[in-house]
């Protein structure tokens, strides 16, 4: 038996639910942390947009009606709490997954907030933060810390 048999053979006998990869990370970790480190500069560089005074928002009368440039630092501060939280998942830090959880939560507020703005971006976004959300916080059962 080569060692190449031996070892799919092993990695075969393991459940699917247990497997890891890229140092300890789940692929719903993975694919989370990547997931804010990507809607994380978007976040900013909208945020830049409404800092600038660009014309590509418009609301009428609004609940929520912030001007532009407040808008514009909500997300800046959204965004780099994204990336923040993103990196911190992908590294395998302790305060990743809970930081990414709540990272995600405050921006899916700040883009059901936003959908009268600019709503064909705000609800693909905030289905992007609820699967970011889902995948640090459910159970993994070959996970010992908890987090």
């Amino acid at each position: 038996m080569t060692a190449l048999h031996r070892k799919v053979t092993a990695m075969a006998a393991i459940p699917d639910g247990t497997r890891r990869g890229h140092g300890g990370l789940s692929g719903a970790s993975l694919f989370a942390g990547a997931v804010m480190m990507l809607s994380g500069p978007l976040s900013i560089l909208m945020g830049a947009s409404g800092i600038a005074g660009d014309n590509l928002f418009a609301a009428s009368q609004y609940a929520y009606r912030f001007d532009l440039t407040a808008w514009g630092w909500i997300h800046i501060v959204a965004g780099l709490a994204l990336v923040v939280a993103g990196l911190g998942v992908v590294s395998n830090r302790s305060w990743g997954r809970g930081a990414g959880a709540v990272a995600a939560g405050v921006s899916l507020i700040t883009q059901f907030m936003f959908v009268p703005y600019y709503p064909l971006w705000a609800i693909p976004v905030m289905t992007l933060d609820l699967l970011v959300i889902f995948a640090l916080t459910r159970f993994h059962a070959g996970s010992h810390s908890g987090w």
